[in-house]
This record gives structure tokens, C-alpha cells and sequence, in this order.
């Protein structure tokens, strides 16, 4: 007996002793870590790091049309695009239409966060309102504004020429001076609602108690939003622009949807560029060369954006360590801004000042009592919220006006819009333009498509991103801070980089043109952003619980399953959500990966209803409608949900 006994610890010691070396090298989880990772560490080697890596090595082939031989070529296709023409054209409008519209957009909508974050009449609604533009299709924006340019059936023209701004209608999208500018305006309306999300997110977490201590100093509002707001908002102002400038600088959608890259190029952006010569012509080489040329500004963006997103890491790091060169071009960008900003608010400034001295010098002339501030607490309490709602109300109007006319316009008969009878209100109104939707195109079968893949895509991003965003926040393995860090490149990684290779992957795989395409390649945008959000909310319960359930014998999936998920049920709603509106409203890879029109989605399905420079207006506008309802009615019901994840979890994980 005591020999079986000494032989069965002969056998057991060894094996615990190199189980407990394994775990010192592994970490402590790394069974159930690796698990839990697996399906997203997959997807993202097989669908986004394989393609990527065999783009850039096909980027250096050229295909010969008579022969059909693909030969190397090395960096010719590089090289050659510093000379070519047409790429350097479409740099620059990229350059002209990503600077102009971050510039705006971050105007614009600081103003309005400002605004939306004081005492305000109907705020709620206000706040509501102005988020719409974010949410609805892109499809949808395109053919709202499409049709609000147009120059014989369009709402702006008349608009300026009864204002005596302009004397003849104008071809908004078809003189090559003024397409720029008409996308632009589009642009910065659809990207305001995330400006004003995130900023307004962080004045909330401005100090008040320093605000009221500068104005107690003398300081005025320009002063106290110059040395107190703006330096608290520091961070949420570089993630935001950042972030703004990497979907802005590789957009594709809108402008092709609105232009095609015309009128004589004025508006072909690079990613068009890339799309007309790796699908249109064929040419995978030279059009991968054309989408990675901008892959060494990406990742100096995504590498910036990733070390300023995790600096609450840092903080818990060596601070005798000096700083590195991100630390250093973080700085010289915050210099920049400050510089900007100084230059912008210089003049409202010397306008205050001018104010104020004109009210106190009309108080001593009055025999008045100057006092500061200059107006009277019962004046500011009273009149100053009407006064920042009059302020508010032009943005106001040119959020709400496409939505206004999408719905006229699809209440109006096909004659009332040729004939340009009644253009701001129907007369009568009439659901014809919806019978015929539904009665003459395959619009329902497209509806239940978007519906079906949408449905799909979000549910396996959802459940994966679960997965690994509990490992990867709650458990310790070799290789979670790599994983980590590759997750947030993957999450910043533009569509526009991927589209061609995927295209490529798909067809080699036997499902380009089926759901299949869809529901596999959606997940490479939906998976990211989603792990990335819970991990900052599944870092937010408290680890005591999960410790208790351990000491009581529970395994890690019955506490992943039985305690963590239950507790983050809110953040699962708010990432599947906005993961399906993201799907719903997807349209490059659709676009790119669809071609039959039994299996095309809505945003591909309306845009197949224009035909060459026939536009059905009442229907596009019906079909638009239709299309933003069950986005819309998911977002007012989860209205909550989806600005507490994009501003938490998005930003903090």
C-alpha cells in the first residue's frame, strides 16, 4: 500500500510541477483565455490580417489583359502614383474634404454641446433631434440631399432665390466649383450628431466647482471656457478628432453616391479611385496600390489614437519614465490646437470686451451702479436660455430640413414633383408613391435581406465579442495586452483597406454575391468596436463578486454566463444596437460584394432604383422613409443605451 502510495506521488509531483510552470508562462487563465478568444482572434487573422497581408503582397503584380498572366512588378504601382494624374487629384480633394469638414463638424458641434449642456428650453428633445443624422443610412442621407440639390425638382434653390441670395436656380452636384462644397455641407451634417455625442459627454465631466471659482476671479464666459472648459476637454477633443479623421479622410459612400467622383473628378476622393480600378476595371494591383498609399498615414493616426485612448494605462505605469514619441507629437498636436483655438476666439474675445465696456459705460452714464457680472441674475436666468435657443435654432433647421423633405416629397403624386407644384407641402397628400414601392419594386424582399443579415451579423458580434471582451478584461494569459492593442488597430481599420482583399478572399472562398459574404465579413467592423466597449463596462463590475463565486467552487464559464453577463445586460443591448444599426445601414461591402438583385440589401436596393439621370423622386423618398423607420424607432427606445456605450465603453476601454 505504501508503495502504490509513494508511486502515485512519484507520478502526480512532477505533472503539478510542470502544470505550475506552464501557468507561470502562459498567466494563470490561459485555458479558459485562449477559449474564450479563439472565434475573434480567427475572424480577425482570416478575414482581416491574411487579406491585408496578401493585398500588399498582390499590390505589387500587374495583371496583363491579353495574356490574363499576372506579373510582379515590385513598387512600380507605388511609384508610379506620385506621377499619375488622376491620384494625385484625388489626394487632394481628400485633403480639401477631410479639412474642411473636421473644421466645421468640430465648430459646429462644440457650439452645440456647449448650448445642449446649459439650461435650455426642450433640451431633450433638442438632443434627440440633433443625433438623428448619425443614425439613419447613408443611403438615405445621399438621396435627401441629392434631391434637395437638385437643380429643377430640388428645395434649396428655391429656398436662396426667394431670399434674393442667388438669382437663377444652380447645379449644386453638377458645376465642378461648387460639388466640393455640397458634399462637404453633407458631410458635416451627417458627422455633427458624433461630434456633439462625444463632447457633450465631456462637459458633463467638466469640474463645476472651477468654473464657479473663475467667475467668483472676474473671469467672463469666453475666459472661463478658454482656461477651464477646454483644458478638461482636452481628451475627448484629440479622441474625437482623431476619430473623426480617419472615417472623414477614407469616406467613400457619400461622395459616390452623390457624385461618382464627378463632375470632372472635382470630387473623386482616393477611395473611389481605388474602387474604380481594382472592381470597376480590374485592376487589383494598381487599385490596392492606390487604397494602401494612405496605410503609413492610418497607422500613424491609429497608433496616436491608441496611445492617447489607453493613457489611463500609462498613469498606472513608471512616471519616472520619459516620454516617448507619441508623448511628444501628442504635445505638439495639443500645441496646435491651442494655437487654433487662440486664433479663433481672439476675436469673440475683443468683441466681449467691447461689449461689456459699451453696457458699463451706458450704467455710468444712466447713473447705474456697474456691477459684475454686467447682467443682472434675473436677466440671465430668464432671457439666456431663449437667447442659446435662438442660437441654436439655424443648426437646428439644417438638421431637421432633409428629414422634412424626405417626407413631403414622398407624400406628393409624381406630377406634383415634375410639375414643381406646391414644393413645400403636398397638395393633396397622397400615399401613391408608397403603393407603387411596394407594389412595383422587390423593396420587401431587400427589406427582409437587410433584415435577415443584419440580424445575423450582430448576433454572431455579439455573442464573440462577449467572449473575448470578458478575457481579455477579467482574465490573465500570455498575450491579452497584444491582443488588446491589436483589437484597437483592427477597430480603426478603414473599410476602404479591406473591401479589395476581401473581395479577393470571398471569391476564392465560393460566396461572393451570397449573404454568406455579408454575414462573414461584417463581423471584421461590428467585432472590434463591440469587444471593445464591454471591456469597458465589464471592467466596471466588481471584481469582489466574481472572486466570491470562485471561492464558493464556481467554474469561469458559470460566471461568465450566471453573473457577469446579467450584470452587464445594459451594455449588451447598447453594442447590440448599435451593431445592427451599423449593419442596417452598411453599404460598401454590399455594394462591392452583392450583385444579384434578389440577394441586394436596402441601401443597395435604392440606390439600384436610379437609372442612369432618371430619379424617381417620390419613390426614393418613400423607400428613404421607410428604410429610417426601424433604425430610428431602435434608437429612441435605446436612445440611453447607445450614448452611455459610445461614450464609455468606445472611449474608456
Amino acid at each position: 500500500m505504501e508503495d502504490r502510495m509513494s508511486l502515485a506521488t512519484a507520478i502526480t509531483k512532477p505533472r503539478r510541477a510542470r502544470a505550475k510552470r506552464i501557468d507561470q508562462f502562459f498567466g494563470r487563465d490561459w485555458k479558459v483565455g485562449y477559449l474564450f478568444v479563439l472565434p475573434m482572434v480567427l475572424i480577425m487573422a482570416l478575414l482581416i490580417f491574411w487579406p491585408f497581408v496578401s493585398a500588399i503582397i498582390q499590390s505589387t503584380t500587374s495583371l496583363n489583359f491579353l495574356t490574363g498572366e499576372t506579373t510582379n512588378v515590385g513598387l512600380r504601382n507605388y511609384t508610379r502614383l506620385f506621377t499619375n494624374s488622376d491620384f494625385l487629384q484625388s489626394m487632394q480633394n481628400t485633403i480639401v474634404f477631410t479639412f474642411w469638414s473636421l473644421l466645421i463638424k468640430f465648430i459646429v458641434g462644440l457650439s452645440v454641446a456647449l448650448i445642449l449642456n446649459s439650461r435650455l428650453p426642450f433640451r431633450g428633445v433638442l438632443s434627440g433631434l440633433m443625433l438623428l443624422p448619425w443614425i439613419i443610412p447613408e443611403i438615405v442621407t445621399a438621396l435627401a440631399w441629392k434631391s434637395i440639390y437638385d437643380p429643377l425638382f430640388g428645395g434649396l434653390n428655391p429656398i436662396l432665390q426667394g431670399a434674393g441670395i442667388i438669382d437663377r436656380p444652380l447645379g449644386w452636384l453638377s458645376d465642378p466649383n461648387m460639388a466640393m462644397g455640397s458634399i462637404i455641407s453633407v458631410n458635416v451634417w451627417k458627422g455633427i450628431p458624433f461630434f456633439v455625442l462625444l463632447l457633450l459627454a465631456g462637459l458633463k465631466a467638466v469640474d463645476r466647482e472651477q468654473l464657479e471659482a473663475a467667475q467668483v476671479d472676474g473671469a467672463n464666459a469666453i475666459q472661463r471656457f478658454r482656461n477651464v472648459t477646454l483644458p478638461s476637454l482636452r481628451y475627448v477633443i484629440v479622441v474625437t478628432l482623431l476619430l473623426s479623421f480617419i472615417s472623414t479622410f477614407n469616406q467613400f459612400g457619400l461622395p459616390f453616391l452623390m457624385t461618382g467622383g464627378g463632375p470632372s473628378g472635382a470630387t473623386k476622393l482616393y477611395s473611389i479611385l481605388a474602387y474604380e480600378k481594382a472592381i470597376a476595371s480590374l485592376q487589383y494591383g494598381p487599385g490596392i496600390a492606390i487604397a494602401f498609399s494612405v496605410a503609413p498615414l492610418m497607422a500613424v493616426m491609429i497608433w496616436l489614437l491608441a496611445r492617447f485612448m489607453r493613457q489611463d494605462d500609462k498613469r498606472d505605469g513608471d512616471f519616472n519614465k520619459s516620454p516617448g514619441l507619441a508623448d511628444r507629437a501628442l504635445k505638439w498636436i495639443g500645441k496646435g490646437m491651442n494655437l487654433l483655438i487662440d486664433a479663433v476666439l481672439w476675436p469673440i474675445q475683443k468683441l466681449f470686451e467691447l461689449y461689456e465696456a459699451g453696457v458699463r459705460a451706458v450704467r455710468r452714464a444712466s447713473g447705474r451702479r456697474v456691477t459684475q457680472p454686467m447682467t443682472s441674475q434675473a436677466v440671465r436666468r430668464n432671457g439666456g436660455p431663449w437667447l442659446r435657443l435662438i442660437v441654436l435654432l439655424p443648426v437646428m433647421i439644417f438638421v431637421a430640413f432633409p428629414f422634412y423633405w424626405i417626407i413631403t416629397t414622398s407624400l406628393k403624386t409624381t406630377e406634383q414633383i415634375s410639375q414643381r407644384e406646391s414644393i413645400f407641402w403636398p397638395q393633396p397628400a397622397t400615399l401613391d408613391q408608397y403603393r407603387s414601392l411596394l407594389q412595383d419594386t422587390p423593396f420587401v424582399t431587400w427589406l427582409l435581406n437587410s433584415a435577415f443579415v443584419a440580424a445575423s451579423a450582430t448576433l454572431v458580434s455579439v455573442a464573440l465579442a462577449s467572449l473575448a471582451a470578458y478575457a481579455l478584461s477579467r482574465l490573465r494569459f500570455r498575450g491579452a495586452g497584444l491582443l488588446t492593442t491589436l483589437l484597437l488597430i483592427t477597430y480603426l481599420l478603414p473599410g476602404t483597406l479591406l473591401f479589395i482583399p476581401l473581395y479577393q478572399t470571398l471569391t476564392s472562398l465560393g460566396v461572393i454575391n451570397t449573404h454568406a459574404a455579408l454575414i462573414l465579413t461584417y463581423p471584421t467592423f461590428l467585432l472590434p468596436f463591440a469587444t471593445w466597449v464591454l471591456m469597458g463596462y465589464f471592467r466596471s463590475i466588481p471584481v469582489e463578486l466574481e472572486e466570491a463565486a470562485r471561492i464558493d467552487g464556481a467554474s469561469r464559464l458559470y460566471i461568465f454566463w450566471r453573473i457577469t453577463l446579467p450584470l452587464a445586460a445594459p451594455a449588451i443591448l447598447s453594442v447590440t444596437l448599435f451593431a445592427f444599426t451599423n449593419a442596417w445601414n452598411e453599404f460598401l461591402f454590399a455594394f462591392v460584394f452583392i450583385t444579384s438583385e434578389s440577394l441586394r440589401t436596402l441601401p443597395i436596393g435604392l440606390q439600384s432604383l436610379v437609372v442612369g439621370d432618371i430619379l424617381p423622386w417620390g419613390k426614393l423618398m418613400a423607400a428613404s422613409l421607410l428604410t429610417t423607420i426601424p433604425v430610428a424607432v431602435l434608437y429612441i427606445y435605446a436612445q440611453r443605451f447607445l450614448a452611455e456605450g459610445l461614450t464609455v465603453g468606445a472611449v474608456k476601454g
